[in-house]
């Protein structure tokens, strides 16, 4: 098979077999679960400490405990904090019932508590308020990550661990961001290899998606050379031609007409520039996991194959796109859509806005932690009234192509009639270039993205 394909040699017994032998002993102590969780939750520690530290010498100016023992004193509580969700999710069955019945609002009903003792509180209140500060912008990159440790415990799934099971993906070691990359303890767990011959396997996906990393980036860095100029080492040796494409952040803020083929190019490009940085961090991070023995999906397969928009939105971000079907839509479509059993393209319509724009604007508006921390939740929604506009397209262009893919599957395969796999593709393409107008930052104001779709078609 490697002889064949081989792009997946991390698949050939023949090769996994050379790797356990190269491996030995160590592969065969790394392959026991409780021993990897050890060394990760040891990573965890350092790595919460770590952004702590680096958290408060970032935003020095604000009113933050200082080095020394009240910046240990952040570090000790938010540990605490994190040990507090994670026996709470343990005793999940004995909360008080409105918890149990709403877990997930209750956990962040607990953010939005610190903002609302902050913003009744003097900057001068003391080091309680300041260790409080620094929690509060702490917290939405770690709220995300405990919603996933309260769901396990909803679901009864982490009798038997502790602590240092969770401590692993709530600072994860192997990088990320707000968005948790392998979820929970749950998901990570079906993924974890038990054997050296599983460990092998995942470290070689492991590789193959560092190589990838590497190779996307070497793309992206000709890309951008050779389309947006001006000249870099990759393209030198073409003489640094470059194709001049106007870069859309520039074009938003101008605000100005632009020709309509450089505007046309512009968005395009920029759809693909997107991708590729995010397969480049993505392959990054999910390549770290399965070198770590967690053998999980990664996070962008192939948008840019995609024929559908919602095929697109499921594989271009693929944790993200979890994270809000996991704790927006599927609580909409099975809570509130059991009222809405008889008309069922509303329930999913519904279920569809909980998650692409009510999930996906609040996700952005929480992760603007500093602002949020100092009390300017109106300047941050205001700031965010462009994505907003994004969202509410991307929650119809997904409904929609939803009911296209059930009226598809319904029909036999022989009366199936529509558009070439090019032409979908194309489509895909132009709808998630078109809103992203409304999602490129940059910081250009509505109205100048509003007056650059429209010059797209003539209309400014």
């Amino acid at each position: 098979m490697a002889l064949r394909d081989p792009l997946q040699f991390h698949e050939n017994p023949a090769v996994i077999a050379a790797w356990c032998r190269i491996g030995g002993r160590p592969l065969a102590w790394f392959a026991q679960p409780q021993h990897r969780r050890r060394l990760l939750a040891l990573a965890a520690l350092g790595v919460g400490t770590v952004t702590v530290l680096q958290t408060l010498d970032k935003h020095a100016a604000l009113p933050l405990p200082s080095a020394g023992w009240p910046a240990a004193l952040v570090v000790v509580v938010q540990f605490l904090l994190l040990w507090l969700v994670y026996r709470a999710a343990r005793a999940f069955a004995r909360l008080p019932a409105v918890v149990r019945r709403h877990p997930q609002w209750a956990l962040h009903a607990s953010y939005w508590l610190m903002l609302v003792v902050l913003a009744l509180t003097s900057p001068a209140a003391g080091l309680w308020r300041g260790v409080l500060l620094a929690l509060a912008i702490l917290y939405p990159a770690l709220i995300w990550r405990c919603a996933y440790l309260v769901l396990g415990g909803q679901h009864g799934r982490i009798a038997g661990t502790g602590i240092q099971d969770h401590l692993l993906y709530l600072w994860p070691a192997y990088g990320g961001s707000n968005t948790p990359y392998g979820k929970g303890l749950a998901y990570l767990s079906q993924c974890e290899a038990k054997t050296p011959e599983q460990l092998a396997r995942s470290q070689l996906g492991g590789l193959k998606l560092l190589l990838l990393a590497v190779v996307w980036r070497l793309v992206l860095t000709l890309f951008e050379g050779t389309v947006y100029g001006p000249g870099n080492g990759l393209t030198r040796a073409t003489g640094g031609l470059t194709l001049a494409v106007p870069d859309l952040p520039v074009l938003l803020v101008q605000g100005t007409p632009v020709p309509l083929l450089a505007g046309w190019a512009s968005i395009y490009c920029q759809l693909f520039e997107d991708v590729l940085r995010l397969a480049v961090k993505g392959h990054l991070i999910v390549g770290m996991l399965r070198l770590w023995g967690f053998n999980v999906f990664r996070n962008t397969y192939k948008p840019l194959l995609a024929e559908s928009v919602v095929e697109f939105w499921n594989r271009y971000f693929y944790y993200f796109k979890e994270l809000l079907s996991t704790f927006f839509f599927m609580p909409a479509f099975t809570g509130i859509g059991r009222r809405l059993q008889r008309w069922p393209n509303l329930r999913l319509l519904l279920a569809v806005f909980a998650a692409a724009f009510v999930g996906n604007v609040y996700y952005h508006v929480i992760k603007d932690s500093v602002a949020m921390a100092q009390g300017q939740v109106l300047q941050v929604l205001q700031a965010h009234q462009s994505r907003m506009f994004y969202c509410l397209l991307l929650a119809l262009g997904i409904f929609v192509s939803m009911l296209r893919e059930q009226r598809r599957r319904g029909q036999a395969a022989a009366d199936r009639t529509g558009a070439p796999v090019w032409l979908r593709i194309l489509g895909v393409w132009t709808f998630f270039s078109l809103i992203s107008i409304w999602n490129t930052e940059g910081g250009a104001p509505f109205l100048h993205r509003l007056h650059f779709f429209q010059g797209l078609f003539l209309l400014a």
